[in-house]
């Protein structure tokens, strides 16, 4: 019987991300965790206070983690301690540098596999150099990267990365399928109210989708720095009685939501592969997304879902796109029942976090 491995998680410990990599490491490996902030409770409780190390920072994923970066010698001792034989930092311009740092200095002999969420890939090495440089530098000393889309593995490896093991990061089991039909006509939103996420985007689709379909509703889950100014152009389009605000949603409210709805909305500027959307692939929604290389992964534009176009609403388009939506979005409608058996099956064979954990644990094995 093969030993089993002490596996050490750097990241965000308030983070449900983190909380579901270690709920599917841990019937695997030996877990321990260090997080740059504090625990969420169920992450507290599912690995003991002796294999926790709580930094109570809060980073800037984005880089300029000074604070964060203090903590090197904290967590170099805090690791030589455990002595692992994977380190695994989520979040690269973060924990992904203090991981390397602590690495180097304190010279460690766990192995390290460096897991990228997004943004610190496909944004922050586009900032300036000394971002690039501390994005190459961290992908090149990791023995192993995981990335939850091909698109970002590419870009990944065109910074150094030697070896890239892609996998969505998934859903923990398959949601079961909506008890009732759906509202036809009912939209959601679920992604952050922040720039990065364009929710200003989102209302103005909803808004050329409302002018000619009288039924058409939309539901925004979640809070951020733009939530006044959807709030006021909600009411400066006329659209309160069909704009509905919920805020922080629990997993079980998200359900709600997704089951109810027959559309599921996400524009971001950037992108890899969402668990938001997954999530509303597997309860069978039909996703209209922005067009990124990770999306069209997911979504085959105008058969399993909407890609909207780039240049969609730009001023001088407004008519063809109001044409071309009032077109598409009634022939994939006609096609929801298939379209949701399909992106649901989607999910069950590509998009399960447990199972993809499993084969990647195969392979950590096997080096």
């Amino acid at each position: 019987m093969s030993k089993l491995l002490r596996y050490a998680l750097v990241g965000d410990g308030e983070s449900p991300h983190l909380l579901k990599w270690a709920r599917a490491l841990a019937p695997l490996v030996d877990v321990w965790v260090c997080s740059s902030r504090g625990f969420a409770p169920e992450l507290a409780a599912l690995v003991p206070a002796e294999k926790r190390l709580a930094l109570q920072t809060h980073p800037a994923h984005g880089g300029g983690n000074v604070a964060l970066l203090r903590h090197v010698p904290t967590v170099g001792r805090w690791l030589r301690r455990v002595d692992a034989d994977w380190i695994n930092p989520h979040y690269l311009t973060s924990h992904g540098t203090l991981v390397l740092l602590a690495h180097k200095l304190f010279g460690l002999r766990g192995r390290v596999l460096a897991s990228a969420w997004g943004s610190d890939i496909l944004q922050t090495p586009q900032r300036n150099a000394v971002y690039k440089h501390v994005t190459q530098a961290v992908l090149r000393h990791a023995d192993l990267c995981t990335s939850d889309s091909r698109h970002m593995a590419t870009v990944m490896q065109q910074l150094g990365a030697r070896r890239v093991e892609v996998f969505p990061f998934g859903l923990e089991a398959l949601p079961p399928a909506p008890a009732q039909p759906k509202q036809p006509w009912l939209f959601y939103a679920n992604r952050g109210l922040e720039p990065i996420y364009q929710p200003l985007r989102v209302l103005e689709l909803f808004r050329s989708i409302a002018a000619w379909q009288p039924q058409a509703q939309l539901v925004v889950a979640h809070t951020g720095s733009q939530l006044a100014a959807l709030q006021d152009g909600v009411q400066r389009a006329g659209l309160q009685s069909r704009v509905q605000f919920v805020g922080l949603l629990s997993a079980n409210e998200q359900a709600h939501w997704y089951d109810r709805a027959q559309w599921y909305i996400s524009l971001p500027q950037s992108d890899s592969v969402a668990v938001s959307v997954l999530e509303a692939m597997a309860h069978g929604c039909i996703p209209l997304l922005s067009d990124l290389p990770a999306n069209r992964e997911l979504v085959q534009d105008r058969q399993n879902g909407w890609i909207v176009p780039q240049e969609w609403g730009v001023t001088s388009r407004a008519q063809e796109d109001v044409a071309d939506e009032a077109v598409v979005l009634p022939a994939l409608l006609a096609q929801a029942a298939d379209i949701a058996a399909h992106n649901r099956n989607w999910v069950r064979q590509h998009g399960l976090f447990p199972s993809a954990v499993q084969q990647l644990m195969q392979i950590l094995q096997s080096l």
